[in-house]
Order: C-alpha cells, then structure tokens, then sequence
C-alpha cells in the first residue's frame, strides 16, 4: 500500500483530489483508486507529538526545585500530544500495512519535522518518499505527487528542526524553573516564563519603552540659505540649501551630526548672508528603480501592518485561510521572495485569474506585459518553498472577509509588479561652497511611475508638499546667498514598535545587535524566530501579559519590565539567540554539527543557572546588584530632578528607593536575597537601638526576626513567632 502522510486535513483533501478515484472515506484516512496503484492518504493534526515533560525522565523533576537545575535529558523522549492520540494510533495502523511512504509535511523546517518525528516513534522501515506542495489547485498538488525526491535529501532540514526544538526545551524548561523560584524567593507570584527567543524580542520592547520614558528632549538647529545665480545669463530660479558640518564643528555636534550650540548656527548664518559663493557640485540624473520582489510572509506581514494596521498573526491567519480554504495563494509560511523559473509559464493564467477575483486589478492586469521577465524567477534563490503568489485558481471558495480582501489584492500587486517596467526617479543635487561652508540642497521627483502605479497609499500618509524644482547650474557657477537663517528644531524619542516595526525588527536583528564583528555575521541571518513562528511569539507575549497594546502601538507591561531588569544581559539582548539562530541555519547547509551545538548550549545553561558548575565560568568579581530595601526585588538606576536613583523595579506596586552610593550598602541590599525561615519572603536588613538585625519583608503580616552575623543572617533563629 502506498500511503501518503500530510501534516493536515486540508492538504490530505487537496492531496486526495489529485489522485485517481473512486475515494472512500475513513476515521482519519481517504482511500484513493482501487487495485495495485490504490493509495492511502492520512494526515498529522499539526504535531502529533512533543518532547516529553521532564518528570517523564525523573519523577523527581516534577517538583520545581533549584537545585535540580540544569536538567538534561538522556536519551530524548517524545510524548503523544493529548487531544489527537487518536489519530496517532490510526496512522500506526497504516504505516504497518504500507510498502512505501511519501511524506506530505508543508515545504519548511517545522513541517519536515512534523512527519519524521512520527515516521521516527513508529519505527519505519519502508522507503520514504517526499514530496513539496506550495499550491494546493489540483494542477500543482498533482505536479508535486509526480515529481517525488527521496525524505533522506531533507534529512539536514529535519536536524535543523530538531535542533532548534530541542534547545527551546532546554533554554525554556530550566531558565523559566531558575527563574521563577528565584522571584518566589523575592515574595513574587506567578511564573516568570523565559524563552529563548520570547525573552529577546521582550527586551526589544522593554528597551525601546525605557529609552522613550527617560528621553529628555534637546534643542538643536538647522541653518539654511536662500541662494540664486549671481549671473544674469544663468538660471535665476532661487533655490534652499542647508548646511553641511564639517570635521573642525565635531565638538558641538551630535551623534547624529545635528548641531546643538545656538551661537555657533547665529554665527555661520551671519558669516554667509549676503556673501558670494560658488558651486562644487552640480548632479542630475535619471535614477531607475527595479521593482521589489513578491513577498515572503515576513515581508506580508510587515506590509500589511504597515497599511492596514492588522496584527501579525491576523495575517498569518488571513493568509493560511486564503491558501487552504480558498486555494488563492501558494503556501504562506515562506522565507523565500523567489520564484522557481518554470513558474513563469504559468504567468498568463494567474494574471487571469487575479483580474478574476479582484476586480479592481483587472485593469492593471490588462497593461501587463507578460514578456518582461524580473529577477524574481531564479532557481538557485529557491530552496523547499518559493515566494507568495496567486494561483490560477479565478474563483474563491466563497465570499472572502475584507481582510481576505486585503491580503489577496496585497499579494497579487507585488507579484503585478514583476511585469511593469522600472520606476524612474528624477534626482538633483547642488553643493555651494561658501565662506569655508558647504551647503547642499536636492530634489527628487518621479519621472517616470512603472510598478509603483501599483503600490498603496496609506489613508493617513502625510502628503509632502512639492518642492519647486532645482535650477541647472553648472560647476564653478557663481551665487549670492540671498538670505540665511537658523530654524530651531528638538530631538524627538524613538517610536514605540507596531506589529509591523517588530516584525522588521525580529527579521533585520542585526541592527539591534551591540558587537560589531557579530552585526556583521548576522546580516544573513534568518533573525529572531523564523517566517512561520514569529507572529505566535509576540501573540505568546501578549497572553503571559509581558505585552499590551496602546492602540496600535506595542507596549511592555510592568511584569515584563520587571522581567528583563532581573535577567542578566546576555539573555535578555538578542546578541546570543540571534548567534543561535545563525548556527541552525548552518546545520541546515550541513556547515555544522546539531549535537556540538546542543552540547555548547548546555554548557550555556550551566553557567545561567549555576555559575560556579560552568567550565567558562567567569570567577572575576563585579559590582554587587542593588536590591530594594522594601521588597528586594531588584532595582534600576533612574534619574529624577534632584539626580539619578535607585527605583525598585516593582514600581508602582513598591515605591522603595535608595540613593546612589560608591560602597556596597550597610543594608545588605546589594547581597543576594535570603528567605525567611518562617514565610520565605526576602529578609531585609536593620538597625535597631541595640545594632543590626534582619527582618521579614513581609513585616507586619510576618515578625520573624534572624541575628545579623557579619552582615549576613545567622542561621540561628533570633525570634519565632
């Protein structure tokens, strides 16, 4: 028997349709055409199974304890998942009767894994088969059962996969355990949930609210000149150029090369008004611009934030509809914006079919040119899946919702654009050398729109006024400035991130990234998470209440502030996970080794949770951290109008301070917090009349008190109550 495994119902259908008949329909199968080429068709429900829970390895793992950590488990178990055993005991019926396997995943990491998983617990031995649908019309699920390869060519994608799966096991399990007992210690409640890619894209938030919240806004100024052609026979059109800085003003400018001291912009404006000068540098060019490629989800998803202001997971989720309900676009959870070459055949009845179902298009279809081939079609950028697109289907499976609507018309435009000719941009430039000043204006206009006829305006995108075109002067042209003046402006904070800004954010990680040997590796890098998982990150952070949402903009919550104050840096930035991230897809080009990288990463985890057990352990001693003498959670430096202080991160729930000092505090805030004996709150350090002691935090609701030896609380009880 031949049996095909999908990774779900809708492909198994779409995979049924393509194969001859009669069909007859089971608990969890579809049986297709009768005698020796009769197959079977069965089907996952996402995964079926998951890596077992770790009492599952020790029974004494299932108390959360510290000093059980790190745990490692040897050898790795899987575990059927509640809820779809069924159908995990229906395809174990199947694989037992089949002479020969194709395996149906969905064309990424995560679907490979999800069938080889199973085929792995069951034991197979038969000849496995892979096929790669990213279309689910009958005529293109149909070519992809032809053109079978053998499971083993992807068995790099499927080490890749479970490499990742496994770290995110062990990064997750045991720095989550770590610390959430380490908060409980501190009087916290709850689980303080810890991911290895959650917890970067949470400092990014956290990060960026801090930076708006502590932004103390700056004056600087922009000096500018009204300059015109001194002779009469030149081109007279007066034109605005603004000052460039040079290396001898370093002092007083920025980093951004703004310039913040008033007297010194007066001065230049007052040096060039009414002064002659001449021109250094005259450019005008035509500038074409190709059009961008069709669209990967990321690259979705970020557009359709950026437009329409939808969720990241709302596209994900509009998108998959279209894809399998619909069978309007190819397969959505790609990280390809390529297309295989033998796609472009198949260009005049998708342009068909989109003037089809979206009406509004139809007229840009119509000016097409089917004849111009872009750079979009090139084999070798193409791996398991290709670039989102439409089909040739030219009706939907019904009535589609706006956001159906607006994803299906988004698609369709980028993959438009591949057949209009190149947007022309109009540039100028002209620099005038004055009084030892360079000032320089410019001008851009279209010239020419192409494929951008078919980009979309945002309804509450700012216009800009038209600026007036630059006059054709030649170099050495001499000109008077006419006019010269000094507009004060301010430095404005960073905006908080939108779904879409994140999602750039997680995908471009390496502009987020502090070492710049590690920025650059990282350029090629698949970013943090990948195409298929990062909407259900952020949607993950949103429902442990790390998240909230200000309209449309993305804000961190007081828990998640709290959260990534207490983690050490190297877990909170994505400097690491992006390194991760970067060894996976190594391991999927077979450049390295799934269990070095596992090995390396427990390393890792020993040192987190128990620095003295790590071989890299640093030993070297650093500054003691600062705890709130209230509660002992830790605290962060802030700056208020009397100077910076210390803030109980737990602010507004504690409102506890303490000033900046340069010797460790007599307090004992700066050791490491010690439970009470009686409630396990943290204990705080006093003064009494007759010297130091340590009390409960939880003072009045708990009066234990423990003897003060040295600075540190003597395990002798002082009082009980």
């Amino acid at each position: 028997m031949h049996l095909f495994i999908a990774e779900k119902p809708s492909l198994a259908r779409a995979i049924a349709a393509a194969l001859p008949g009669p069909h007859e329909k089971g608990q969890g199968w579809i049986r297709c055409g009768r005698g020796p080429d009769a197959a079977t068709v069965s089907w996952c429900i996402g995964h079926l199974l998951e890596p077992a829970e770790p009492a599952r390895y020790n029974p004494v793992w299932k108390k959360w304890r510290i000093e059980d950590l790190p745990m490692f488990p040897d050898p790795w178990q899987m575990a059927p998942k509640d809820g779809v055993k069924q159908q995990l005991r229906v395809l174990e019926s199947l694989v037992r009767k089949a002479t020969r396997i194709t395996h149906a995943g969905d064309p990424d990491r995560e679907g490979q894994l999800l069938v080889d998983e199973v085929l792995r617990y069951l034991a197979v031995k038969v000849p496995v088969q892979r096929v790669l649908i990213n279309d689910l019309t009958p005529k293109a699920v149909a070519r992809a059962i032809d053109s079978p390869r053998d499971n083993r060519e992807f068995r790099r994608l499927s080490h890749s996969a479970l490499a990742r799966q496994r770290a995110d096991w062990l990064y997750g399990i045991n720095l989550t355990r770590f610390y959430t007992l380490s908060y409980q210690h501190k009087g916290e409640q709850g689980v303080f949930s810890v991911g290895r890619v959650q917890t970067p894209v949470l400092g990014l938030v956290v990060e960026r609210d801090n930076t708006i919240e502590h932004f103390q806004p700056k004056p600087w100024f922009r000096i500018q000149g009204v300059f015109q052609a001194a002779e009469p026979e030149a081109d007279q059109r007066p034109f605005t150029a603004r000052w460039l800085p040079d290396d001898q003003f370093q002092d007083y400018l920025d980093d951004e090369n703004r310039l913040l001291d008033k007297a010194v912009a007066e001065q230049i404006a007052a040096d060039i008004q009414g002064r002659p000068g001449r021109i250094s540098e005259s450019r005008f060019r035509d500038r074409p611009e190709a059009a961008p490629l069709p669209l990967s989800l990321s690259a979705l998803q970020i557009e359709a934030g950026r437009l329409f202001h939808m969720a990241a997971k709302d596209v994900l989720d509009t998108a998959q509809s279209l894809y399998e309900r619909h069978q309007l676009i190819t397969y959505p959870r790609s990280d390809c914006r390529y297309l295989p070459e033998e796609h472009f055949d198949q260009r005049e009845p998708v342009l068909r079919a989109i003037g089809r179902v979206a009406p509004a298009l139809e007229s840009f279809c119509a000016q097409a040119d089917s004849g111009r081939r872009s750079k979009a079609w090139n084999n070798a950028k193409v791996d398991a899946h290709h670039a989102i697109i439409p089909t040739q289907r030219p009706s939907s499976n019904g009535k589609l919702s706006a956001a159906e609507q607006k994803i299906y018309d988004l698609v369709s435009r980028y993959y438009l654009m591949q057949f209009y000719p190149e947007a022309v941009h109009r540039e100028g430039r002209l620099t005038v050398n004055i009084q030892n000043h360079r000032f320089r204006a410019t001008e851009t206009a279209i010239a020419s729109a192409g494929w951008k006829a078919l980009e979309i305006q945002r309804a509450d995108q700012k216009k800009e006024p038209a600026k007036p075109p630059l006059p054709k002067l030649a170099l050495e042209e001499p000109v008077l400035c006419n006019q010269a003046e000094v507009v004060q402006r301010e430095t404005q904070p960073p905006q908080p991130f939108t779904d879409a800004t994140l999602l750039a954010a997680m995908t471009n990680i390496a502009r987020f990234v502090a070492d710049p040997e590690l920025r650059k590796t990282l350029r090629e890098t698949d970013g943090l998470g990948t195409e298929a998982t990062r909407a259900a990150i952020i949607d993950t952070l949103f429902r442990r209440e790390y998240l909230r949402r200000d309209k449309r903009h993305i804000r961190s919550t007081d828990k998640g502030k709290t959260l990534i104050a207490a983690l050490p840096e190297s877990i909170r930035t994505p400097d690491r996970t992006a390194v991760w991230e970067s060894t996976l897809e190594a391991i999927l080009r077979g450049e390295n080794d799934p269990k070095a990288f596992l090995e390396q990463l427990k390393q890792e985890i020993t040192g987190l949770v128990n620095p003295a057990a790590s071989p890299t352990a640093d030993n070297t001693s650093s500054a003691p951290a600062i705890h709130c003498p209230k509660c002992r959670a830790p605290m962060i430096e802030r700056s208020g109008k009397f100077g910076a202080f210390f803030a109980c991160t737990r602010y507004p729930d504690c409102r506890g301070t303490r000033p900046i000092e340069q010797q460790a505090p007599e307090d004992g805030t700066g050791q490491k917090p010690v439970p009470c004996p009686h409630c396990f709150s943290p204990l705080v350090r006093r003064k009494s009349k007759k010297g130091w002691f340590w009390g409960c935090s939880n003072f009045p609701a708990c009066r234990q008190t423990v003897n003060d030896a040295n600075g540190k609380p003597a395990l002798d009880l002082r009082k009980a109550t």
